[in-house]
């Protein structure tokens, strides 16, 4: 993936007293380094983004934790263009019609598995998309 020369340093400060989440984080970057090579992505203050002449998924920090979320994990959210039901999504709202923001929390290098990959995929797809509705697998 294209990163920027800053973007090691803007990556340890992001994660600054954070190793358990670093190495979700970077558990997580290889899968998508070999699913999207094309893909830019960006450190900011509050999150990771990752674009494909549009944003398709953001990687943060928990900043407020609901009862029962683990102690150290990281928060993936996709966009797509219908809820998907599964246990593993810790929240879903359709912020307009037609998509549909997902929340994934990860607390465990097997949990970048293949339906996880096949949710990028599709939030993928739906960004290059632009928005245009899509059908989820």
């Amino acid at each position: 993936m294209e990163t920027s020369e800053q973007y090691p340093m803007d990556l340890a400060f992001f994660f600054r007293d954070r190793p358990e989440e670093a190495a979700l984080y970077a558990a997580l970057y290889r899968a998508m380094d070999a699913a999207f090579p094309q893909a830019q992505v960006k450190v900011q203050k509050t999150q990771i983004s990752f674009y494909q002449r549009h944003l398709f998924a953001a990687v943060s920090l928990p900043i407020r934790r609901r009862k029962g979320w683990p102690t150290h994990c990281i928060v993936l959210t996709l966009g797509l263009p219908a809820r998907v039901d599964a246990p593993r999504i810790a929240m879903a709202v359709e912020p307009y019609p037609g998509r549909w923001t997902h929340h994934i929390l990860i607390d465990a290098p097997d949990q970048i598995d293949a339906q996880l990959l096949s949710w990028l995929q599709a939030a993928h797809g739906f960004a290059l998309a632009k928005g245009r509705k899509t059908t989820l697998e």
